[in-house]
């Protein structure tokens, strides 16, 4: 068929094809000639060229993307950190330091710190959103190739496998940027880098976000410099914690990726949204993406996961809110300050809550207070010193059931400061039936073998006299 006997459609489906086939180029005519479908020829030109840059990439996801669009509106204000800033921080860390070191044997912190603004903390704390996300990520962008293969006539299945690639980087990319637009907004709310939760600044890092710091004083109506002692030492108790638990940092992140691998896209949910998806009107996947349509209900396993990331999460916290209570017990404002922190972070802020419907993970420690009552009855009848030393090795941080009820904790504290062994539990008993039955086995090939043995004083005569009546010694 001859050029101009070819139908709009034909262009059109020609088009795609010279894209997808790996041409990378469209001919501008060609664009002219498709009045018939009534498509404006500019709009699509820049279509295409969306088109040609996903096709440009290898389906990886551009976490460049992410660091864009967040970056775009932490720096949206464009504020610097002001003299007078860093001054007033800079006091505030330096007598928190001084209060903590009363309230906590956990040292201080090798790295001095210091204030940042939100263009800052979204660059220190990107990698460990990156590494949260990935799972979520990869799983909708494979999703969204395989429905779309799925959804296709059987006639353009090959056109469909040329272009999985792009489709998987269109879903990826898509992704990618809306978890930038829920970071860059994230940076607008946290007052400081223990504010989420989980550990995103790096090890022994404390910092204040000062233009946050503004924003929630002006809310609380409570003296700068008092709040500023307050959030001071409750980060630097937060970073001090992080720096001297090294091996807390990957418990926490790993049950937080162990829950997010267990995130599967709702395929139904998927496969309706891909029998009518248009690559260059993407909004309505965008919409999808953002409001977390295509995550299911939390299977049995991600509740059990979710469960113990949430005593993870109050653990630390409790012992971060009883900690700074002490430390700014000084501060006639500090049980207002606490309350606002405590139902602040109950709460959570829009950021906050985009990021739950985009990753599926909610990140608020419900059981912060019954946390907090449980360490301050630990400090109470074993002294900060023995409270602290839970922290030393995981298999001492207390569980959910300390938390429920910590009087079998505390009298395990009691009889270890008192030189007691402690009552062996479930787990002890285990142990110790295993190695009996191990001990028992090695016993009985002893003897095996010793049966075996020839016997030395077999003979016709009569038996020497053993001159050791007790028998040998071995």
């Amino acid at each position: 068929m001859a050029d101009d006997e070819r139908s709009p459609e034909d262009e059109f489906r020609e088009m795609i094809r010279q894209l997808f086939g790996g041409a990378g180029e469209i001919d501008p005519e060609q664009l002219s000639r498709l009045s018939g479908l009534e498509i404006d020829p500019a709009m699509m030109q820049a279509v295409m060229r969306q088109l040609q840059d996903a096709f440009s990439g290898d389906g990886s996801i551009s976490w460049d993307l992410t660091r864009r669009q967040a970056l775009h509106i932490a720096n949206q204000d464009g504020l610097a950190i002001t003299q007078g800033q860093r001054a007033d921080l800079d006091q505030a860390f330096a007598l928190a330091d001084l209060w903590l070191s009363e309230a906590t044997t956990i040292s201080e912190l090798a790295k001095a710190p210091q204030p940042i603004t939100r263009g800052g903390w979204v660059e220190a704390t990107l990698p460990v959103w990156q590494e949260l996300a990935e799972p979520v990520a990869t799983s909708i962008a494979d999703a969204l190739t395989a429905a779309l293969s799925d959804q296709a006539p059987e006639d353009m299945q090959g056109l469909v496998q040329g272009a999985g690639r792009i489709m998987r980087t269109v879903g990826g990319s898509l992704f990618a940027t809306q978890l930038g637009h829920v970071v860059g907004s994230l940076s607008k709310e946290v007052v400081a880098g223990g504010d989420v939760g989980i550990p995103l600044m790096p090890d022994g890092e404390a910092v204040i976000l000062p233009q946050n710091f503004a924003d929630l004083g002006r809310d609380l109506e409570i003296p700068d410099d008092q709040l500023a002692l307050y959030l001071a030492a409750r980060e630097l108790a937060h970073a001090r914690l992080f720096r001297h638990a090294r091996w807390l940092r990957l418990h926490v992140i790993s049950q937080v990726t162990e829950y997010a691998r267990g995130i599967h896209v709702d395929t139904s949910a998927l496969e309706e949204l891909a029998s009518r998806f248009d690559p260059s009107e993407p909004e309505e996947l965008r919409n999808a993406i953002e409001s977390g349509a295509l995550l299911p209900t939390r299977s049995e396993t991600q509740v059990e996961a979710l469960r113990r990331l949430e005593n993870l999460l109050a653990t630390i916290e409790g012992w971060v809110d009883v900690v700074t209570a002490a430390a700014t017990s000084r501060l006639p404002s500090a049980p207002r300050i606490a309350e606002a922190v405590r139902r602040r972070r109950a709460v959570g802020g829009p950021a906050e809550q985009a990021l739950g419907s985009l990753v599926g993970l909610e990140l608020r420690p419900r059981r912060m207070r019954e946390a907090a009552a449980m360490w301050q009855a630990v400090t109470d009848a074993v002294g900060v010193a023995a409270r602290d030393s839970l922290w030393d090795y995981p298999d001492l941080m207390p569980t959910a059931d300390d938390i429920d009820d910590p009087a079998a904790l505390i009298a395990r504290l009691e009889a270890r400061a008192r030189g007691e062994e402690p009552a062996p539990d479930a787990f002890d008993d285990a142990l110790a039936q295993l190695l009996e039955a191990e001990s028992g086995s090695r016993t009985d090939e002893a003897s095996g073998e010793k049966g075996e043995a020839p016997d030395e004083d077999e003979g016709d005569g009569p038996a020497e006299e053993d001159p050791h009546p007790g028998g040998r010694p071995i």
